[in-house]
């Protein structure tokens, strides 16, 4: 994982009221997010947040970056 399991939780729950005023904010310049929307654009900012620190950092699952020869 790219960071740690709790910083990643951290995260996730500040993500999750910059959601809630996004759509306050948006509201300012005249574009209308139902809630349906806002849970759609939460859970795809939450599930892209995990894939990214799901995937290797460099790509390569097998190769340690601690390792050296």
């Amino acid at each position: 994982m790219r960071i740690s399991k709790g910083a990643l939780l951290v995260v996730i729950a500040v993500l999750v009221p910059v959601i809630v005023e996004l759509r306050t904010a948006l509201s300012w310049f005249g574009i209308e997010l139902s809630i349906l929307e806002s849970l759609g654009l939460g859970a795809v900012l939450i599930l892209g947040l995990v894939l990214w620190a799901a995937w290797p950092p460099n790509g390569d699952a097998e190769t340690d970056p601690s390792s050296s020869n």
